[in-house]
This record gives C-alpha cells, sequence and structure tokens, in this order.
C-alpha cells in the first residue's frame, strides 16, 4: 500500500496537476494539504474518475485537508481535538482496509507560526501539543498508524540548504522543532529518515528568489510511521521532479509503501 501526502497549494488551481500525478504513480491513498476550498466547492470528480473516494475538511480560501483512498475510508474524523474553539480546517483521519490488515491515516496541516513572537506562534504551539495528545491516543490503539502531512517543522539543520536562514523563523526556532521531537519520541519513525541520511532531501521550495532553481529547499513535509506501520515499511521517497512542472505547488510529494 502506497500512501502519499501532498500540499497542493489550491486544489483547484493545480487539479490537473493532482491528476497527473494519481495517474502517473498510483498511490493507494493520498493525504492534501491546502484545498484552499470549501468542501461543497472541492473538484471531486475528476479525483474520483481516476478510481478515489474522497473525503475533505475543507475551508473558504484558507487550509483545508483531505484524504484520497482507492478503498472505502472508515470512522471519518475531522478537526483536531482538544479545542472546540478552533475552526481551522487542518486535520483529517480514516481507516483504510487493505488485504490483510489496516491502517490509520492521518492528514494534517500544521500552522505556519510566523509571525514570531505572537498570536500565530502560541497557535501553533498549543495546536502541536493537542496532536501530541491525539497521537498518544492513536498509538495507544496499537493499530498501523501514519500521520502525513505537511507540519512546517524543519527537524535539523540538514533538512535546509541554508539553515541560517530560518534561524529566526517559526518553522525553525527551538520550540518548534522540540514540540516535532516530543511527537516523534512517542515512538514514530520518520519514513524519509528511515531511508536515507543524506542532506538536500528537500520537500517545499518557495517561488520567490529562484529557490527551486538554487536548489535552495526545506525539508517539511514528513510521514510519521508507528512501530506496527513501520515494521512494514519496504520503501520511500519523494516526488522531487514535480516542483519543475509547470505552474507547481510550491511542496512536492513524500510516500511510503507498506505491506498492509
Amino acid at each position: 500500500m502506497r500512501i502519499a501526502t501532498f500540499n497542493i497549494n489550491g486544489i483547484k488551481a493545480r487539479l490537473g496537476q493532482l491528476a497527473d500525478w494519481l495517474a502517473e504513480t498510483a498511490p493507494d491513498v493520498a493525504v492534501l494539504q491546502e484545498l484552499k476550498s470549501m468542501d461543497a466547492n472541492v473538484p471531486r470528480e475528476p479525483i474520483e474518475a481516476l478510481g478515489y473516494h474522497v473525503e475533505t475538511h475543507g475551508q473558504k480560501s484558507f487550509n483545508g485537508v483531505a484524504i484520497l483512498s482507492k478503498r472505502p475510508l472508515e470512522d471519518v474524523v475531522r478537526g483536531l481535538p482538544g479545542d472546540e474553539a478552533d475552526e481551522q480546517a487542518r486535520w483529517i483521519e480514516a481507516t483504510v482496509s487493505g488485504e490483510h490488515g489496516a491502517v490509520r491515516v492521518v492528514g494534517l496541516y500544521l500552522p505556519n507560526g510566523n509571525p514570531v513572537p505572537g498570536p500565530k506562534y502560541d497557535y501553533k504551539l498549543a495546536w502541536m501539543a493537542r496532536l501530541e495528545a491525539r497521537a498518544a491516543e492513536l498509538l495507544a490503539e496499537e493499530m498501523p498508524l501514519v500521520l502525513g502531512g505537511d507540519y512546517n517543522v524543519i527537524p535539523e539543520p540538514r533538512d535546509a540548504a541554508r539553515p541560517e536562514a530560518w534561524a529566526e523563523d517559526a518553522l525553525f526556532l527551538p520550540e518548534s522543532r522540540a514540540a516535532w521531537r516530543r511527537v516523534v519520541n512517542l515512538g514514530f519513525h520518520d519514513a524519509t529518515r528511515e531511508v536515507t541520511q543524506e542532506d538536500g532531501r528537500y520537500t517545499f521550495w518557495d517561488y520567490q528568489r529562484g529557490s527551486w532553481q538554487k536548489d535552495d529547499g526545506i525539508r517539511i513535509d514528513h510521514l510519521l510511521l508507528s512501530p506496527q506501520a513501520a515494521d512494514r515499511m519496504t520503501a520511500a521517497g519523494i516526488d522531487r521532479e514535480m516542483r519543475g512542472r509547470e505552474k507547481p505547488s510550491d511542496h512536492v510529494p513524500v510516500w511510503v509503501e507498506l505491506e498492509i
């Protein structure tokens, strides 16, 4: 089972790119971020025509997450527990059954947090604390679990071409990285780092300053695997070439293959 994450940066604007990627790589499950669309306005038909079930948690103009699956999606949950007043569409989870078992899949879009200091950074850290709590609950169920999405966290200096340029940014501040480690240290495995320790494994290149041409990227899109999922991992990778296509997202897909 191939499970992927892709910050599409506007599903209407990049529907063609999304459809091409789905047709070419055929992930069994894909979690999307930054739909920038309300549920009713998500263009489902072209995706369903490729054989996918579609579940969304949308929001007008901002945020929005989705799970696409070739198999039926069960027990869908929309919204990260822990703050009933939070109206931002950043979390969706569901169970996908395979031929030899099931996996719980989460799609998340973690807050950016800039500018720092300020309420947006406070919200980011509070959201990460809620993420940690929910992740611990899901781990306790001992089902294979994949937390995929745009985490807006650069875990280590080697995950940025120029780490010094991000020193004061919410994506790389010590508090953000410490919150990331608390989640990982619950028992998760970073799929990309399970297969390579090389530098330069980026997933995001800004539209400005020729970042793509200079390979001035960062790694902020991650797939975290529970021990039960990590035991079933056979491969993982980054579809880097997607960034070089016409009118691309500033992110590229990240994927993992599990024997499920």
